[in-house]
């Protein structure tokens, strides 16, 4: 695999082979099997929203690698003055080595892509959050050792960046996705990006409605919070989605050896039952440390060491 020098804007831009590389990859540095290192490499990091997981995975991964992380925001940067990223992006590709960005849109995304000559990571955006799936496929290949042929039912508000970024992965590496939604045009999925993503799946793709049907013999129960940042709607949301909850009744209706997926942070007692989430068919917090390995995998295959 030679990805040196190329963007990680979206699965969509990478072949099946290369993302299964980057998780074999990801996996064998976390056991120790391979050791890669980016000495005296600086990682610039823009953020436009707020993290906890993004920000603290991406500085300890590339501490650990042996580089240095910046963290940079808009308040703080002249990008709050009115400079434009094509500009930010031009200058910080002179003093960093690589770049990830956690943005409203994706379209200022690109445009930060487009400016720079060194490599950037999409670490969230309105319609992509792949390095979150990448640790998710990542996580579902130690518990289960595959992605193929399973079953995924993501339940809730399918038509934002979790469920997209989901339905591309895990349908190009095998497995059949089920979007489990209200039937709302606001919840189900983009469908430009649905159409995209059959294109290039291996898996079948699905709308369901019901949410019993949707998870009826499901391998992975994913979900994610309701109501997101700048979101105003919360009250009619929340009546909307609560038959999509993730509880133990729900959950019992999924294969025994169901695994169940939250990309945090969670609002416990809404999109997810605290009984579900703690209980033994969780690997959350599995996910959530595993991007701290995926995301060093995928750094140093942008680098090209």
């Amino acid at each position: 695999m030679n990805i040196k020098g190329r963007h990680f804007l979206t699965l969509l831009d990478y072949k099946t082979e290369e993302l299964k590389e980057i998780i074999d990859l990801a996996i064998d540095m976390k056991s120790g099997k391979t050791v890669k290192n980016l000495p005296n490499k600086t990682l610039g990091m823009l953020f436009q929203k707020p993290s906890t997981r993004t920000r603290i995975s991406f500085e300890v991964g590339m501490t650990q690698l042996g580089g240095h992380a910046i963290y940079l925001d808009f308040r703080t940067t002249q990008l709050g003055r009115g400079e434009t990223i094509s500009d930010t992006s031009k200058v910080l590709s002179r003093y960093c080595d690589i770049l990830m960005a956690r943005l409203y849109k994706q379209t200022d995304l690109v445009e930060l892509a487009n400016a720079s000559s060194i490599p950037v990571i999409n670490a969230l955006t309105d319609l992509y959050h792949p390095c979150q799936t990448m640790a998710d496929m990542m996580t579902v290949i130690e518990k289960r050792g595959k992605i193929k042929g399973l079953k995924v039912a993501f339940l809730g508000d399918c038509g934002f960046n979790m469920c997209n970024s989901t339905i591309i992965g895990f349908s190009k590496l095998g497995a059949d996705v089920v979007a489990v939604c209200p039937d709302k045009d606001v919840y189900t999925p983009n469908p430009e990006i649905l159409n995209a993503a059959k294109k290039q799946a291996a898996g079948n793709i699905t709308v369901e409605h019901d949410p019993i049907r949707g998870v009826m013999n499901a391998d992975i129960i994913y979900t994610d919070t309701w109501v997101s940042m700048g979101q105003e709607d919360a009250e009619q949301r929340i009546k909307d989605l609560r038959p999509y909850q993730v509880n133990e009744k729900l959950v019992s209706h999924a294969s025994k050896d169901v695994l169940v997926m939250h990309c945090l942070p969670a609002h416990r007692g809404q999109e997810i039952t605290d009984d579900v989430i703690d209980g033994p068919h969780s690997i959350v917090f599995d996910e959530a440390e595993n991007r701290l390995h995926v995301q060093k995998a995928i750094m140093v295959s942008l680098m090209g060491v």
